[in-house]
């Protein structure tokens, strides 16, 4: 179907059987209130994209995350929203399907979440966006000093010699900001050896916050 990504097809398909019915309705009702929103794997997690990030969900093992990114903004408009910690983002966990809005209200949320989006768009001057569009191609740019210690600890491991080459220019920094920064010899080495676990198996070192 238009806009519907095959890794998202088969997110849901290996999601728990209590979640797919939830994942499979929120994808519905998305591409229901508007035909533009895109479908993207960010994080290893299912995002709706139209303009930025709409929202996201994810399923874990006894209920799926949902959650609008500017659901701060949404709450003058729609009752009941909980937002994540100090972040913008809304944050609703769900163990059944009847756990969700109506569609009708869910359908309006995401049509607001949308034109949240347009209206952010729109409202930045053209010169502002031009230089928005330069600063983010210097930063893409930025070279990042990892220390002789930490490359050869990387690679020694494959797996996580491949995530960290595949990471982004900040994900890579946290790394090695959180190893650099540690002030004893012996708690730099436990920190380079949970690094490399969690490297080989694909997570960003703030992993834990990303799934609350």
């Amino acid at each position: 179907m238009q806009n519907h990504n095959p890794q998202v097809d088969a997110y849901i398909a290996a999601a728990a059987p209590f979640a797919q019915p939830i994942l499979r309705r929120l994808r519905k009702l998305f591409h229901q209130a508007h035909p533009g929103i895109a479908e993207e794997m960010k994080w290893n997690t299912p995002h709706f994209v139209y303009g930025g990030i709409v929202a996201s969900m994810a399923a874990f093992k006894q209920h799926v995350r949902f959650g609008f990114w500017k659901g701060k903004q949404l709450r003058d408009q729609f009752d009941g929203l909980e937002i994540m910690g100090a972040t913008d983002m809304s944050i609703a966990k769900i163990t059944k399907t009847s756990d969700l809005p109506p569609d009708k209200t869910l359908i309006a949320m995401i049509q607001a979440a949308v034109k949240l989006n347009d209206e952010a768009r729109n409202a930045a001057p053209a010169k502002k966006r031009a230089k928005a569009k330069v600063g983010a191609s210097l930063k893409t740019a930025r070279k990042l000093t990892v220390p002789k210690y930490l490359r050869e600890a990387i690679a020694k491991n494959k797996k996580a010699q491949a995530t960290f080459d595949g990471f982004s220019y900040s994900h890579k920094k946290e790394y090695v900001e959180w190893i650099t920064d540690a002030k004893r010899d012996d708690t730099r080495a436990k920190r380079i050896q949970q690094a490399i676990a969690w490297l080989a198996e694909g997570k960003p070192r703030n992993w834990k916050y990303q799934n609350c």
